[in-house]
């Protein structure tokens, strides 16, 4: 003991001697205090509402809460109800009731391996492809010519390659239901017949007699016959930050932990119909079963298969009913605009693009578990976060700042005799955070010999150590523990100010979310460490709270700046939800969870409830069902909702969330229900994450903007080429053509781009604005060259140049050197169309990733490689000579430069109008009431700065990439990724198929 604390400990002895009570004045009965401890309030228990004498052991009437409150009800009607005692079953009846009830296990399902291989290929933009596959192989045949073998090989070539990414991704990724399984217990210890056995936790029926210890999970709902000194931990169940102290006839949770002490309980609930149960049930209620990105591809489809199906069916009235063309020349037209317009490898190209962002997040330990929940987590415009573990450490701290004295003793002092009357091994979590709040656990027994120590028990609520000073040699005493005990105990300090004191500073922390645990002292005067003391002496009131994690508050800042709203969702109580609002400056403008289901109160601002949830802060005291409610409720407005979390409360919530993020240290079922995974502590991961999804929903617009300007290019050119001209392009070459742009836009993925500073959202008005302006003008720049060809001598005067040996003139139409230079002016201006669409200004002012002018480069040779030297019969092209190749190649830069003043002119007129008409229509939703605010439209970060001021705007690229984190080289090997692939539509009903072993085998 330290001198100081010697000292006042003495000084204290000799001033405050107890009072003796004169007996012969009359006894005044003292009313007795009720001190605001910070708990929970204890539910009453009741009897069963049920004629007892006409039981039925059936699962529809023992969970039926009217009839029967299992988890309330006085122990022996338990008892009566599931006809059992506390010798537990026989063999026979428990086999019975397996039957009756079912195993104590999830439920799920296997899919078929071949039917969901097929799955992938049962979309519309694959049913096109198949389409032009049949009518390659199928339709393609008579006139003394084969079947087209070359492109249905091709076609079937790149439909088994996207499916087979898709399935291998599916296949690997398991699904939450199971990781929620393989969480609880696999074996539980029960009685059978009057024998201790241990069986696997599945066999486990309601009325069994089971028991746990410290260490064990608790494999069942139960309620406790026998309790000897118990506390479960049930955080990852309901969110409480604190272990709670379970007796006799209180309930346990299946999938929580025993903490300390050991219990017997009868079981009343399993598999599906216990909490946790009920919990995994609502992850598989989720009817939003199609993905945010799928529904937008589903929509970009339909725009390419609108303009193929257009184009079509006037070719097929025009070429069969005007030109009266034979049946195999009109089909290969037809065909060219099948293959050539669909955007096939249009899930490829994105799910390459988010499998780099997924590698990208991994570098800030973002662990992604659903790459589509990439592009979702770009637009989330509201994160719901769970409180215990997420946003605070799930770690009890003492509150220096908040500690009360009562004597001569300072804050320090109190703190280090707390510690004192504290295990320092085997220790519960209250005297961990006492220990640890010295900061060396050694202190806690430095200078005192250890004589007697009593543990904390559920009827004393303290704890108490009894030690011999070694500096003076004196035998003193310390107790801390529940205030109301504690207080009781004290009888040298205890008078009516303290004791008014001491409520008010109590009730300030109940106020404040804050455990009080009061701290008392007393000397003893002889020898015997069991012997009376000279009474005990109220010296301190600590405050226990679970602290905010450090980067915390930083996080939800960045978040604000980045336009995303944060709302606490916690299982724990209001008071300390509020206190944890007011330290992270997340605000303390909280609700408790019943308002969920009352709504907000007559006479309120709140006009309905989803109005005041868009105002609140945050809720407390919720559990799965309000979790899940509430992100339901935000997305029903219009938000894309990102929910973090890390116990199995939280799992259906993560799962109905737009973008479910499990926290460091998360269960199973969380990381096996959430799309994002952080593997390291604190929420600034997050930050990171969001900001890399915009960098990626950047790329993939960019990719959008292309595939459909490319489609409008290839259905309308080749369509007034055949109109115009008669002109029969080759399909095989649009397949090239097809397959070396999509090798050259894969590497989008790499792109250099900035992420906006606002949510993203998809606005596929503009995508199609964009799109059909710079389609319709690389239609012009193909048939203003091929219109110059045949009706004109114009490149044979002044180049030179010929077709086919003939000069001035070809010999038609369809001579296959015109074939092979319509070909590599078409193959390489469509290329070239990625840099105007990529950039927000001019295109030079924004230079591309290494790879993608690589890529480019690369492409563009194999091109003029093929035009120069591709004699292949059955292409129908011819190779052509030089000065051809000369004259494309300049014809497409004098063509191209006009692109970046279509763009301007489409942002000054068609894109502001859509703009504006998109804010009037948000602000007419406030006037009327609407709840949620207007989405602002995204812009990237280079697109917000004003279009004129161009100069250093490579540096600036530069720089600011290396401040957001990006721009570093990335290196992805094939196994990863295969392992991050497909983003096609995932199987109705498998909203949760993601397996959390990839998380920890990443």
């Amino acid at each position: 003991m330290s001198e100081p604390i010697a000292e006042k400990e003495a000084g204290s002895a000799q001033g405050d001697s107890p009072t003796e009570q004169d007996p012969i004045s009359p006894t005044v009965e003292k009313k007795k205090r009720e001190y605001k401890d910070f708990g929970h309030e204890e539910t009453k228990a009741t009897h069963a509402n049920v004629d007892m004498s006409q039981i039925e052991l059936k699962a529809e009437d023992l969970y039926d809460k009217e009839k029967v409150d299992l988890e309330n009800i006085v122990i022996e009607d338990v008892f009566k109800l599931l006809q059992c005692d506390e010798n537990g079953l026989d063999d026979q009846e428990a086999t019975r009731r397996l039957e009756i009830f079912g195993p104590n296990k999830l439920e799920s399902e296997e899919q078929n391996a071949f039917l969901q291989f097929l799955g992938f290929m049962w979309n519309p933009l694959s049913w096109v492809m198949e389409g032009a596959a049949l009518v390659a192989i199928v339709l393609s045949n008579g006139e003394h010519r084969p079947p087209d073998w070359e492109d249905f090989v091709g076609i079937i070539l790149l439909l088994f390659v996207n499916s087979a990414i898709g399935f291998y991704e599916e296949r690997n990724a398991g699904n939450a239901v199971k990781a929620l399984m393989d969480s609880l217990a696999p074996k539980a210890k029960v009685r059978r017949g009057g024998t201790w056995r241990e069986v696997d936790s599945a066999e486990l029926v309601p009325g069994d007699m089971i028991s746990f210890k410290i260490g064990d999970i608790v494999p069942a709902d139960c309620r406790l016959t026998e309790a000897i000194n118990v506390s479960i931990d049930q955080a990852a169940l309901t969110g409480e930050s604190l272990p709670q102290g379970k007796k006799s006839g209180d309930q346990c949770f299946s999938g929580s932990t025993c903490k300390q002490g050991e219990a017997e309980g009868v079981v009343i609930s399993t598999g599906p119909n216990t909490f946790f149960g009920r919990a995994a049930g609502l992850v598989g209620q989720d009817d939003d079963t199609t993905g945010h990105l799928q529904k937008i591809l589903a929509q970009i489809g339909s725009f390419c298969l609108v303009s193929i199906g257009i184009f079509v069916i006037a070719e097929i009235l025009v070429l069969y009913a005007g030109f009266r063309y034979n049946y195999r020349r009109g089909l290969d037209n037809i065909l060219v605009l099948l293959i050539g317009g669909i955007p096939i490898a249009m899930p490829t190209v994105l799910s390459v693009t988010l499998a780099v962002g997924a590698q990208q997040l991994a570098k800030h330990k973002a662990i992604v578990t659903r790459i589509t929940a990439i592009e979702e987590l770009a637009g989330v415009t509201i994160l719901c976060s769970d409180k215990t573990g997420t946003l605070t450490t799930n770690k009890l701290t003492i509150d220096r700042t908040t500690v009360k004295t009562y004597g001569p003793f300072s804050a320090e002092d109190v703190i280090l005799l707390a510690a004192y009357a504290s295990r320092t091994e085997n220790q519960d979590a209250i005297d961990q955070c006492v220990v640890g709040a010295l900061g060396d656990v050694g202190r806690a027994r430095a200078g005192i010999k250890l004589l007697d120590f009593k543990p904390f028990n559920p009827v004393d609520k303290r704890t108490e150590i009894t030690y011999r000073e070694e500096s003076s040699g004196k035998l003193k005493r310390v107790t801390k523990g529940m205030t109301g005990m504690v207080i009781e105990l004290c009888s040298r300090n205890k008078t009516e100010e303290l004791e008014n004191k001491l409520e008010a500073d109590v009730e300030e922390f109940a106020m404040r979310g804050l455990r009080a645990l009061a701290v008392a002292y007393e000397e003893l005067d002889g020898e015997d460490p069991e012997g009376e003391g000279n009474g005990f002496e109220l010296i301190g009131l600590l405050a226990i709270f679970d602290p905010p994690r450090e980067d915390t508050k930083q996080t939800i800042d960045d978040a604000l700046a980045l336009g995303v709203k944060v709302k606490m969702v916690t299982g724990d109580q209001l008071a300390i939800a509020k206190e944890t609002g007011r330290r992270l400056g997340l605000g303390d403008h909280m609700y408790p969870a019943k308002v969920l289901k009352e709504g907000p109160a007559p006479g309120t601002k709140h006009a309905s409830l989803d109005e005041m949830i868009m105002d609140a802060d945050g809720f407390a005291g919720v559990f799965p069902e309000h979790k899940y409610e509430i992100v339901k409720r935000l997305q029903g407005l219009g938000h894309l909702c990102a929910m973090t979390g890390d116990g199995a409360n939280d799992a259906p919530a993560l799962s109905r969330a737009n973008v479910g993020i499990a926290v460091e240290g998360a269960t199973d079922a969380a990381r096996g229900a959430a799309d994002i995974v952080l593997t390291e502590p604190g929420l600034s991961t997050i930050v990171h994450a969001i900001r890399g999804s915009r960098v990626i929903f950047q790329r993939m617009r960019n990719y959008s903007i292309y595939a459909c300007a490319v489609t409008i290019r290839i259905v309308v050119c080749f369509a007034i080429l055949a109109f115009a001209f008669k002109f029969d392009f080759p399909p095989f070459m649009v397949l090239v053509i097809a397959l070396l742009n999509d090798g050259t836009i894969m590497t989008l993925s790499v792109d250099r781009v900035l992420p906006s500073m606002t949510p993203d959202s998809w606005d596929l008005s503009e995508i199609f604005a964009y799109a059909v302006a710079y389609g319709l003008w690389l239609t012009a720049s193909t048939v203003a060259l091929v219109a110059i060809i045949l009706k004109t001598t114009f490149f044979q005067d002044k180049f030179h140049v010929s077709l086919s040996g003939n000069w001035p003139y070809p010999t038609h139409a369809n001579d296959p050197q015109l074939h092979a230079i319509v070909y590599l002016q078409v193959a390489v201006i469509s290329q070239a169309l990625i840099f105007v669409t990529r950039s927000h200004g001019l295109f030079f002012m924004e230079r591309p990733s290494y790879a993608l002018l690589g890529a480019f480069v690369v492409a563009q040779v194999i091109s003029t490689i093929i035009a120069a030297y591709g004699n292949w019969g059955f292409t129908g092209l011819h190779a052509i000579e030089g000065g051809w190749i000369g004259i494309v190649w300049i014809w497409n830069i004098i063509w191209f430069i006009p692109l970046d003043w279509i763009k301007f002119a489409m942002k000054a007129t068609v894109i502001k109008r859509l703009r504006d008409r998109h804010q009037q229509a948000a602000m007419q939703e406030i006037k009327q009431g609407a709840s949620g605010v207007p989405l602002t439209r995204t812009q990237s970060r280079v697109a917000s700065i004003h279009e004129s001021l161009y100069s250093n705007r490579v540096s600036f690229i530069r720089r600011a990439a290396r401040k957001v984190g990006f721009g570093q080289k990335i290196r992805m090997n094939p196994a990863e990724l295969q392992r991050f692939s497909s983003i096609q539509a995932q199987q109705t009903g498998q909203v949760l198929a993601r397996h959390p072993s990839r998380v920890a085998g990443a």
